[in-house]
């Protein structure tokens, strides 16, 4: 069960808050990740009988990483935390609050980045044909899917996608992902089709004229904006109805955007635009299943292999 801080800790993380939502530019799902995380260590310090974030020190927050050890919390979410209570700890330097970083010589074991779940173009054919189009919901569901694969999105990108980000003459969309980037993701006419037949059958349904629903695309049956649960959600059943023994997520469609277009010989660096990464690091991860692929059409197609 959750405590209340008390009113300094409250002050310091309001403090925060306004900063990162103002100064950093930081999407509502990234800033609410980094409350969490430092709301969390809060709730420690209080058992400590420390009721200030500038009173902690860094071997609190060693105690704190070691407690979220003995929980089960996995090295890369404990990453997580740390990174979000050593941006939390820079705020509090430069705001004058502490004139010590208490996290800025911590570091956690390296972990090694598991290679991203896919699905064979055959197996993505069949999970897109799972939801029942003969509903509106169906339709609905339809269209999300194809958007998914045909753009390589994250589910926040699809729930905030508006009518106007579809530009259906030139075959892009405009995109909004961490941190607000924009960036502009070719979509195919498959995807068009399916938003198409929505937008014009199913949309008006769904959306209220008494619910102010800011031009997103995907709505749901009260005429408010889809949640990114309830896109899990229907993920998750056509996966269970597609009867494909592998572990399958809203992500799935990501990664198996990324690998399909490297398989097909596309530019790392082009799709690394399409999804969104300032860093090319992390789209070459999708060059180890790459390598895998083709380490399995030697295996299977070379007569000395």
């Amino acid at each position: 069960m959750m405590i209340s801080l008390p009113k300094q800790m409250n002050r310091e993380l309001s403090q925060f808050k306004q900063y990162i939502a103002l100064e950093r530019g930081l999407s509502e799902n990234t800033l609410d990740g980094y409350l969490h995380d430092c709301n969390l260590f809060g709730q420690f310090m209080i058992q400590l009988e420390i009721n200030s974030f500038t009173l902690a020190t860094p071997e609190n927050a060693k105690q704190f990483l070691r407690h979220l050890e003995d929980l089960g919390i996995s090295l890369s979410s404990r990453a997580r935390y740390l990174s979000s209570l050593r941006g939390f700890y820079l705020f509090l330097v430069g705001n004058n609050n502490t004139s010590v970083n208490i996290c800025e010589l911590i570091d956690l074991p390296k972990s090694t980045r598991p290679l991203p779940d896919t699905l064979s173009a055959e197996d993505m054919n069949l999970l897109l044909l799972q939801p029942d189009v003969a509903t509106p919901a169906g339709v609905r569901n339809r269209a999300i899917l194809e958007t998914l694969y045909a753009c390589g999105l994250r589910v926040s990108e699809v729930c905030g996608l508006r009518q106007r980000d579809i530009l259906r003459e030139v075959e892009i969309i405009r995109v909004f992902g961490k941190g607000a980037k924009e960036r502009i993701v070719p979509i195919g006419q498959s995807a068009l089709t399916w938003i198409k037949k929505y937008q014009d059958e199913v949309r008006p349904l769904f959306a209220k004229p008494q619910v102010v629903n800011d031009d997103i695309v995907f709505l749901n049956q009260k005429g408010q904006k889809l949640t990114r649960m309830a896109i899990w959600n229907f993920v998750k059943q056509a996966a269970n109805d597609s009867r494909l023994a592998k572990h399958i997520h809203p992500h799935t469609f990501r990664h198996s955007f990324a690998t399909h277009l490297l398989e097909g010989g596309a530019d790392l660096r082009a799709v690394q635009e399409m999804l969104g990464h300032a860093n090319i690091s992390t789209t070459q991860i999708y060059t180890h299943i790459d390598r895998e692929y083709i380490k399995e059409v030697h295996k299977t197609f070379h007569p000395r292999s």
